[in-house]
């Protein structure tokens, strides 16, 4: 069987995965490859030196901070698997010639999911009602909706297009923004942003953090939308400005819904914390009971995929 950059042709392939029982799950993996388990929350020492020196393929353990240490471990690494979408901080730590794939798709369901949890509960006033129980009190009033809003989904990559299809079904109007225009599939550029902002009722970041992104909706931006906006972000926090976006939430100009900050995690203490308007999840979009299953179909195919010497999918360039 003919070699690839990623796979040169052995007589085993050794890969590490994050789960046992993969194979009982999923059936059995092929008879060329040895699998061996790490979740990046045992020793290292855990690992045979003869396993890191054999594998091939890293699958990582999914946000645990810090596994990214075992890099200089894997001598014969051709190819990483992160289950994150986003891998900006990983990139650079990889060494030459060590290929890398991200986990998109398997978060969109979980994010958008979630993206619409944080835009209604923005917009029905839940927390209030949430406090009021908790206080006794029962103070019915009139809110806003999401019916009828035009939100901008700012990153319209594969989770933008998850979330549109959630806002559409509660009958908002979606505008689509990405790094660069996209005519066929009517998605502004962000270069639009200024003439876009003003109409825009509700605007969703789903920003991966890169330096063209870094600080991408200042202040500027903040102030051309218009009094009363959401601002969501499920993206990465340094994409927004937090400083103009605290100036804007005190004043009670703007709303925001947040499960991404800068900084990460926002300290206790931080003014973030109780400006007014303000709602904010510890960045848990992507967990939840979805991801699980769908990142460990993907790991098993693309097991077996570089086990046949087959392209990996979703390389990052």
């Amino acid at each position: 069987m003919p070699g690839t950059p990623e796979n040169p042709t052995p007589d085993t392939v050794d890969v590490l995965v994050p789960w046992s029982g993969l194979e009982r799950e999923h059936g059995p993996w092929p008879p060329r490859v040895r699998a061996h388990v790490w979740d990046g929350l045992t020793p290292d020492d855990e690992l045979p030196p003869e396993v890191l020196d054999r594998t091939g393929l890293w699958v990582m353990p999914y946000a645990v901070p810090g596994a990214e240490r075992l890099l200089p471990r894997l001598t014969r690494l051709r190819a990483v698997q992160s289950l994150s979408a986003g891998v900006e901080k990983l990139q650079p730590l990889l060494p030459e010639g060590v290929a890398l794939h991200n986990g998109r798709g398997l978060h969109d369901a979980s994010t958008a999911e979630h993206a619409l949890g944080l835009v209604l509960a923005a917009q029905r006033d839940l927390p209030r009602w949430v406090a009021d129980q908790q206080s006794g009190r029962w103070e019915p009033h009139f809110t806003r909706s999401l019916a009828d809003c035009r939100v901008a989904v700012i990153g319209y990559g594969s989770i933008g297009a998850a979330l549109e299809r959630r806002l559409l079904a509660c009958e908002a109007e979606v505008v689509r923004v990405a790094r660069r225009a996209r005519p066929a599939e009517n998605v502004h550029p962000v270069d639009d942003l200024p003439r876009l902002l003003p109409d825009i009722h509700i605007a969703v970041l789903v920003l991966p953090h890169t330096p063209a992104t870094a600080g991408l909706v200042g202040e500027k931006e903040l102030a051309a939308l218009p009094d009363g906006a959401l601002v969501v972000n499920v993206g990465r926090g340094p994409t927004l400005d937090t400083d103009a976006l605290l100036a804007e939430t005190r004043s009670g100009r703007l709303r925001a819904a947040l499960d991404v900050t800068d900084p990460e995690p926002l300290p206790a203490g931080h003014p973030l914390r109780t400006a007014p308007g303000v709602l904010i999840t510890p960045h848990v979009a992507g967990g939840s009971a979805s991801f699980r299953p769908r990142a460990e179909r993907f790991v098993v195919d693309q097991v077996r995929r570089f086990a046949a010497g087959e392209p990996l999918r979703n390389p990052v360039g």
